[in-house]
């Protein structure tokens, strides 16, 4: 029992001494951008500098310690991906201000503070991921409120046509954003209990199981709900986040794929319903199809940032060297033009591949979770992080049309960063209580008539 403590503390250190050296390697990413920037644009390491870099370096140590401290068998990659992604998300940001005189880096540096400190909250006053199958259906009641919001008529406020926004004084919060985590949470406790129920096969088509219609329910309901944020919000890309990850996390539990085929219908179908009906919906059709045919109107964004991606090429025209400033919202939809502009086509597959590996290293926690409620929840933020990056680059390079989310990390936006940063503290909780190890029996515990009790007691009703 000593050797396998002393084995298990070994590869704690190893595995928390990664993570000190990749976060290492993430602050110079992020430190070294900044100061590209300034190069760049001015000819000299901008002034601030020390500042800056003690301001990032002293909340990456206080993430790392805290890690090591509550969660210290947690994925050692995660949190170095996310430093590296939000040190060059502030760089470019800061970019884009030197060439429109704001001062968004630092509003962003400030949100990047607020964000650890509730993945800080998240970890120590969170010990056991499972607690938050308590909140099933708080939850999701919590969720529906936040996205009712925005279409009050005091609070809610449209931004670039679509109404997703609420105003609290002087600032702007988007709910979706909370709501996209506490649907998770919601959907995970929901389908361990009715899972068995919602797996029984009905007709079988093709080789394919569908679901018996009495349990179209819920999927008729979360279809519903992403139509009704499509047709009085105007947002696509919610709508399509939010049923896409209700469709992974049911096909997940349930190991059914016509579960996928009746998404795929509902999905499809609802669409080209909304085409046919509503003048927004067929605008973002056609600036996908032909941009170029209305270039300096509303194709002007598309044009701009498809004209960036070419002059970047493949390795871009350096950091304060392009015109990124030329894409309308270059900072926060069109995040990935100017990166693409200036940094070339290595830099845009290098940041693709850093969130592949973060939904990479989600999947691998809920693989090896003990527990069904942990597997739900980290595969349904996996999905969220997928579907959040595909849809928004999708629609920055004309795979699919714009639907106006962000760019996880790197876009410009206090309440996206901040949930994203809460997102990942989950996701490190699931992975440290999955890799803990098992409590050893005891020596009392060897009694015949204690492990008789146990045996008892761990037999299901």
């Amino acid at each position: 029992m000593a050797a396998n403590a002393s084995l298990l503390q070994f590869v704690h250190r190893r595995r928390r001494g990664a993570e000190l050296f990749l976060l290492i390697l993430a602050l110079v990413v992020g430190i070294g951008a900044y100061a590209s920037v300034g190069l760049g644009v001015n000819g000299e390491v901008p002034t601030n500098i020390v500042g800056y870099g003690g301001w990032l370096v002293a909340l990456v140590i206080a993430a790392h310690v805290v890690v090591r401290l509550v969660a210290p068998y947690a994925d050692p990659v995660l949190l170095p991906i996310v430093a590296a992604l939000n040190g060059l998300g502030l760089a470019v940001i800061h970019r884009l201000d030197l060439a429109e005189d704001t001062g968004r880096a630092d509003q962003q540096l400030i949100w990047m503070t607020v964000g650890v400190v509730l993945f800080v909250a998240t970890l120590v006053l969170l010990p056991d991921h499972r607690l938050l199958a308590r909140f099933t259906y708080t939850s999701g009641l919590a969720a529906l409120v936040l996205l009712i919001l925005p279409m009050l008529p005091v609070i809610g406020n449209e931004v670039n046509g679509a109404r997703i926004w609420i105003a609290l004084g002087p600032f702007n919060f988007q709910p979706g954003e909370v709501a996209k985590v506490l649907l998770v949470i919601t959907f995970a406790g929901y389908l361990v209990v009715h899972r068995d129920a919602l797996a029984l096969a009905g007709r079988r088509v093709l080789f394919v199981d569908f679901p018996r219609g009495r349990d179209l329910g819920p999927i008729l309901v979360m279809w519903g709900i992403s139509l009704s944020i499509l047709i009085l919000q105007k947002d696509l890309g919610s709508s399509l986040l939010f049923f896409g990850l209700f469709l992974i996390m049911l096909y997940v539990a349930t190991e059914r794929p016509g579960w996928l085929v009746v998404g795929g219908l509902l999905f499809f179908g609802g669409a080209a319903v909304a085409f046919r009906i509503f003048g927004h919906v067929q605008q973002r059709v056609e600036i996908w199809l032909d941009p170029f045919a209305d270039r300096d109107g509303d194709g002007y964004q598309l044009v701009q940032a498809v004209y960036g991606f070419a002059w970047g090429g493949l390795t871009g025209r350096g950091l304060g060297q392009g015109m990124p400033s030329r894409v309308p919202e270059s900072e926060s939809d069109f995040i990935m033009a100017a990166i693409g502009e200036e940094l070339g086509l290595t830099a845009v597959i290098a940041v693709l591949l850093l969130y592949g590996l973060i939904v990479e290293r989600a999947l691998r926690a809920a693989l090896i979770s003990r527990d069904g409620f942990g597997k739900l929840v980290a595969t349904g933020l996996a999905g969220v992080l997928a579907l959040q990056v595909f849809v928004v680059i999708g629609g920055v390079t004309r795979l699919i049309p714009l639907t106006g989310l962000t760019t996880p990390f790197l876009s410009y936006g206090g309440s996206s960063l901040v949930a994203n940063w809460a997102i990942i503290a989950l996701l490190l909780r699931i992975s440290d209580q999955a890799r803990r190890p098992v409590p050893e029996i005891t020596e009392e515990s060897e009694d015949p008539d204690l492990l008789q009790t146990q045996i008892v007691k761990a037999v299901p009703k």
